[in-house]
């Protein structure tokens, strides 16, 4: 399952995303239009690569579920 993880930089289009606490690198080049800080992405498999720009609705929705499925181990 992708996590939404949310942008916290960007630089030479390699951003810094951020998901439940945890940092790590992933490349832009894959995405269709623009991303910025702040924005959601969905990350590939291995997260080398962002596959996707989430709506932060939709990205909310999905971090408060998996938030409660880790909390309570019931999915």
């Amino acid at each position: 399952m992708a996590v939404p993880s949310r942008i916290t930089a960007i630089d030479n289009g390699i951003a810094t995303v951020e998901a439940f606490g945890a940092l790590r690198t992933t490349s832009l080049m894959l995405l269709d239009g623009e991303v910025a800080v702040g924005d959601y992405v969905l990350l590939g498999p291995g997260g080398s690569f962002a596959a996707e720009k989430v709506d932060p609705e939709t990205a909310a929705e999905a971090l408060a579920y998996l938030t409660e499925v880790l909390a309570t181990g019931q999915a």
